[in-house]
């Protein structure tokens, strides 16, 4: 089997101790074990505890039992001499009579009966302690933490290995163990905080590699020391407290964290504030809890005003902030004191002055200021202003400006200064939220507004308006009708009001500039289009001659009475009806302009001219309106007819008119209506018919007129086609071609006793005057052709053609483009010499063409040609 050497001592004492007691010193003793060699103590709470060479354990200063209860005290014993360790575990607890008792760390349970002294064999499903190992040891390494050896190699060499975290697995290299004599060692110092503990497993196999025993376990716990600060999580903590708080309020936490065991005195943190600023109105205005870093205040005096902001230096420290041996470390905490409204508006005046003039509304009279300590922009400083006097009849109110706090003194209903020329407003100034407990609004806090009312030009105005009066229609004109009057509310001023008509539809009215008295000046009718619901209105204007004047305006409304003016007329107007009615009666009524009773009932009659319709027709009254017509014979012949008929009302005065009534009759089918429309319309034609015959001859003229057009364009088109020549062709400036004789002398139609020479022509064929020969040099100046524009208007292109096509046939040196060319002199030679070329002469050599040169410019070119030398 398996043994491990480890802590050679029969059992682990306990230390009893009470609350805050002094330092004890106790001992605790360990089997000689037979090394014989010097033995160095250690233990896992250095900073509570000191071990002595006697093994006399002493507390270094009192100790609170109820933090050390459950926390093992490991004490560690190392041979000098032989580098072997070994450890025991010492458990604290209470004195209460009889001292509990312990768990023993000695590896010798169920063992055989051999010396204590001796190596003890553990079967193999023993659990092997945890082997505790400092953190951050400073030893030599490799340092041994324990020796394995199996019963087994005593018959054979064995093979110690180690597998896990630490051994073989990563992080790798931290513990290894000697193959032959079974030695685990750690070769560098361990980090709690990186890894707490380790879990490996110990092998031993022989040289073959065969397994001879089975795996045993090995926990080894990294004991912490006290090797890391606390950190606070932010370095800088924000919190707020209201001004005016009581002592005990609490205001924030910090926290701050340590990386070593929380279960141990290197990881118990507590705190304290190490300053405050600034320290008003006292420097212990706030207070911490020493374990949960939980801020309060202790004192009363937090006033924002005074000190808006306080700075506090938090520390925290470990091993229970022993500022010996713990570690420490700060933060710092910003505490802000929020407003409360402890601080009423006050008014920087006690009376504030204003003026308005009369009848204006939304006008600002006057700007109200206060002072406010409280907080700008919070509802504890926003200044809500209200009137509590001198403004019966909410003629004014005082809205806050956002921006400035100010209460804006403003005019919402129209002010007369006839009625009041001063007002005094008492004006109260409070905050969005109410005044804090026990603060009470001082004097300040109420103003007074005087305002003085400007007086204004104010319109005159009519009274009553609209006026309402009723007249009978027909009044003739220059009537009176009533006197209409503006009353000038300045009583205080004096002036004079004139009157002028504004709106009078119809013009039937006049009023008196000066007194506002109404007259007719034409004849009031009822029925009249400007006449609504039988009332007719007008506007009038009223003026004072104020600075500046003022106007106002007023209605008369005139209710027309009706009166019988208006005849009655027959309706229907037009009507139909068979050659051989059944029935043949026409229903008709009679329409009447005026009201009852000057309309119906109504008396139908035929007129007694011509005599035919009373021979033809007949009217049977039917009602008070209606009546029917009828004929008396049996067949009428289709036509058109018109029958008088004279109305009459049912006026005081009644009125009677005759009336014509168009009745069409034709010859109709079985369901009585006409067949023969076109036979009974009046001869000519109808005003559709004429006003299609008129649009179809303008429409026929204007495509006349367009041909026209069209045709003069194309005419002009041709004649510049024709003048627009090419420069070649253009015998006044150029060569003349005379290789083109046409198809032979018997079809042309010449006198060729022209071409004689000029000595044997008789004197009568000499060319009267204005007759020159084409070869003559000319004996006028050249003609001046108009010139052209550089860019001419398309509209004067065909003027500019006709001009020059004119000038050109006014000059008479052109040539003349269709008559015959006489060239009655060729030089010397046969009379009939050829015309074909001027190279074909075979004397041309010897012929002299510099008199062409005299000839002028049109015959330079030529002389050049064939008087020049040979070059």
């Amino acid at each position: 089997c398996l043994v491990i050497q480890q802590v050679p001592f029969r059992g682990a004492p306990s230390i009893s101790f009470t609350d805050s007691s002094l330092p004890l010193s106790l001992t605790v003793k360990f089997v000689n074990c037979g090394q014989g060699g010097l033995v160095r103590f250690e233990c896992s709470n250095p900073s509570d505890f000191r071990i002595g060479a006697d093994g006399v354990v002493y507390a270094l200063r009192p100790l609170a039992m109820s933090r050390l209860r459950g926390v093992p005290l490991i004490v560690v014993a190392r041979d000098e001499t032989s580098q072997l360790q070994w450890q025991t575990q010492v458990t604290l607890t209470p004195p209460i009579g009889q001292t509990p008792p312990v768990r023993q760390a000695k590896l010798a349970t169920q063992s055989d009966s051999s010396s204590v002294g001796q190596l003890k064999r553990m079967k193999r499903d023993w659990v092997i302690p945890p082997i505790n190992v400092p953190e951050n040891s400073r030893g030599e390494f490799p340092q041994e933490l324990v020796r394995i050896r199996s019963d087994h190699d005593k018959n054979r060499s064995l093979r110690y290995s180690v597998t896990g975290p630490g051994a073989d697995q990563p992080p790798t290299g931290i513990f290894i163990i000697h193959p032959i004599s079974g030695e685990l060692s750690v070769m560098k110092p361990l980090d709690r905080e990186d890894i707490s503990n380790f879990h490996l497993r110990a092998h031993a196999v022989d040289l073959n590699g065969n397994q001879v025993e089975s795996p045993i376990d090995i926990v080894i716990n990294v004991i912490d020391m006290n090797d890391n600060r606390p950190e606070f999580i932010h370095q800088i903590w924000n919190g707020s407290v209201a001004e005016g708080s009581k002592p005990g309020t609490f205001v924030m936490t910090v926290t701050s964290v340590d990386k070593d065991d929380p279960k141990t005195a290197n990881g118990m943190l507590r705190y304290k504030i190490l300053s405050q600023n600034p320290e008003s109105p006292t420097s212990n205005m706030f207070t911490i809890n020493n374990k949960t870093g939980g801020i309060i205040t202790v004192a009363a005096g937090l006033d924002r005003e005074k000190v808006p902001q306080y700075t506090l230096i938090i520390q925290a420290t470990d091993m229970e902030g022993n500022p010996m041996y713990g570690l420490s470390n700060t933060a710092t905490a910003v505490i802000k004191v929020t407003d409360i409204n402890d601080n009423p508006p006050e008014f920087t005046a006690e009376t504030f002055f204003g003026e308005v003039p009369e009848n204006r509304v939304n006008v600002i009279v006057a700007n109200l200021t206060v002072t406010d300590k409280d907080q700008p922009n919070t509802p504890a400083w926003n200044a809500v202003y209200k009137i509590t006097g001198g403004d019966p009849t909410g003629r004014f109110s005082v809205p806050t400006d956002p921006t400035t706090n100010e209460g804006l003194v403003t005019v919402v209903k129209p002010i007369d200064y006839e009625i009041s020329r001063t007002y005094v407003l008492t004006v109260v100034a409070v905050n969005d939220v109410s005044l804090a407990r026990g603060i009470h609004s001082p004097r300040q806090s109420t103003a007074t507004v005087s305002i003085r009312v400007i007086d204004v030009n104010e319109s005159p105005y009519f009274d009553p308006n609209p006026k309402l009066i009723k007249l009978e229609e027909g009044m003739l004109a220059e009537s009176s009708l009533t006197t209409f009057t503006a009353q000038d509310p300045d009583r205080f001023m004096q002036q004079s009001i004139r009157y002028t008509r504004l709106s009078d539809p119809a013009n039937w009215l006049r009023i008196d500039p000066n007194t506002g008295r109404i007259t007719t000046i034409a004849v009031l009718d009822r029925e009249s289009p400007y006449v609504k619901d039988n009332m007719y209105s007008a506007t009038f204007l009223a003026t004072d001659n104020g600075i500046p004047p003022a106007s106002g305006t007023g209605t008369l409304q005139i209710i027309l009475l009706d009166i019988n003016d208006n005849a009655p007329h027959v309706s229907p107007q037009e009507a139909e009806m068979c050659e051989k009615p059944e029935p043949n009666g026409i229903n008709i009524t009679a329409l009447d302009g005026d009201l009852n009773p000057n309309a119906g009932p109504f008396a139908f009659e035929l007129a007694n001219r011509p005599p035919e319709v009373r021979r033809n027709w007949t009217i049977t009254r039917l009602s008070g309106d209606y009546a029917q017509v009828s004929l008396k014979i049996g067949f009428l012949e289709s036509g058109i007819y018109e029958i008088p008929i004279i109305i009459t009302d049912s006026g005081n005065l009644p009125m009677s008119n005759t009336s014509y009534l168009r009745v069409k009759v034709c010859q109709c089918d079985h369901n009585g209506d006409c067949t023969d429309q076109q036979h009974i319309i009046a001869p000519g034609l109808g005003t559709g018919a004429i006003i299609a015959i008129l649009l179809c001859i303008i429409i026929l003229l204007i495509l006349v007129l367009m041909f026209v057009v069209w045709m003069k364009r194309r005419d002009k088109e041709r004649q510049a086609k024709q003048l627009l020549i090419d420069p070649e062709d253009d015998v006044r400036d150029n060569i003349l071609k005379y290789d083109e004789e046409g198809g032979g002398e018997e079809d042309q139609d010449y006198d060729l006793s022209q071409l004689q020479q000029p000595d044997t022509i008789e004197p009568d064929t000499i060319k009267p005057v204005g007759i020159r020969r084409m070869d003559e040099r000319p004996l006028h100046p050249e003609p001046q052709y108009p010139i052209r524009s550089a860019a001419p208007h398309p509209g004067d292109i065909g003027d500019f053609i006709n001009e020059g096509l004119k000038a050109a046939d006014n000059d008479p040196t052109a040539p003349p483009y269709d008559s015959l060319l006489v060239f009655d002199y060729e030089g010397s030679g046969s009379t009939a010499g050829s015309l074909s070329s001027l190279n074909s002469s075979s004397s041309g050599g010897d012929q002299d063409y510099d008199y062409l040169n005299d000839w002028g410019p049109r015959f330079r070119k030529l002389a050049d040609m064939y008087g020049g030398s040979d070059d």
